[in-house]
């Protein structure tokens, strides 16, 4: 008789370890457990300046649409993309884009990391880093740079 007690206690708790180890298996398939999946993604500029919007890819490349509201149309002549706030991959225009009072343009870049290699991830990883862009005011002449902060999701190749 207490044997028969003991087999069912075990097969009992065994069921029911069995079972919560399925859920804690399908929540953890599910990315509930991932950091990454509760952190949204941003992508800051300096007054002035807007992110209309952003996408980030396996190999670091960042397409990202900026949006200007100074006071006079600029022309942006080159964007770079770090890790780091010092970047020194600069991607100069042959052409200028100008873009003109509450305007946008949509620019395509290679990020890397700590200014050495582009960047290379999986999707889900997270990218956060800075952007750099150099434009000059079509009115005054003035060179400008205006540095943001991008925090992106990797979305695909």
């Amino acid at each position: 008789m207490k044997m028969q007690s003991a087999i069912e206690y075990l097969t009992t708790y065994g069921w029911a370890i069995l079972v919560i180890a399925i859920a804690l298996a399908v929540l953890y398939e599910l990315g509930l457990f991932s950091p990454s999946t509760y952190v949204h993604t941003s992508c800051v500029f300096e007054a002035d300046f807007g992110c209309l919007g952003s996408t980030f890819t396996e190999n670091g490349i960042l397409t990202i649409n900026v949006e200007q509201s100074t006071e006079g149309p600029i022309n942006v002549t080159s964007i770079g993309c770090n890790s780091e706030p010092s970047i020194s991959h600069m991607v100069a225009f042959s052409t200028p884009y100008t873009i003109p009072i509450g305007g946008n343009q949509t620019f395509v870049v290679q990020c890397y990391m700590n200014n050495t290699a582009p960047y290379s991830g999986s999707i889900g990883d997270l990218y956060t880093g800075y952007v750099e862009m150099n434009y000059t005011d079509i009115q005054s002449g003035f060179p400008h740079t205006l540095t943001g902060e991008v925090q992106e999701k990797v979305v695909s190749k």
